[in-house]
């Protein structure tokens, strides 16, 4: 499902990462990916529960969505579970992009039911967040979106 960005040729856009504000986890992998995202350009954050993503991806496609970490990609393709995660390690480059490689011949049904278990437990080990967005430092706080 493409999405209009108003790209000018030539010019890369960052990829937007959704991810459960709620989630102490999906907090942590915001962080992991901010603090491995060397350039600052791959990727911008907004929460699952934001008017960005409501704004940005169709109701139609919102319903069957999980819950955990969902990724627009420059296409306009959705990417989720174990295959959101490993686009997010590839496109981090270096020794990531490598780790990403090597998920990658593991079996999508596999990789999922990993993904899904870690997501059906995440609250229970990681616990809740009242606030959607995780805090950062001020420099970084201009790649979130609402």
């Amino acid at each position: 499902m493409p999405v209009s960005r108003g790209d000018r040729p030539g010019e890369s856009q960052p990829e937007t990462l959704f991810y459960d504000g709620h989630c102490a986890l999906c907090h942590g992998a915001v962080k992991f990916v901010l603090k491995h995202d060397r350039r600052g350009t791959a990727f911008r954050f907004a929460p699952l529960q934001g008017e960005t993503f409501v704004a940005r991806v169709p109701e139609s496609a919102r319903k069957s969505l999980p819950d955990s970490i969902v990724v627009l990609t420059r296409e306009g393709a959705l990417l989720v579970r174990s295959d959101a995660f490993v686009h997010i390690l590839a496109s981090l480059g270096g020794r990531w992009r490598l780790f990403a490689g090597v998920l990658r011949v593991i079996p999508r049904a596999v990789r999922d039911a990993v993904y899904n278990f870690v997501a059906r437990v995440r609250y229970r080990f990681f616990g809740r967040r009242a606030d959607v967005c995780p805090i950062v430092p001020p420099e970084l706080r201009s790649r979130f979106d609402p």
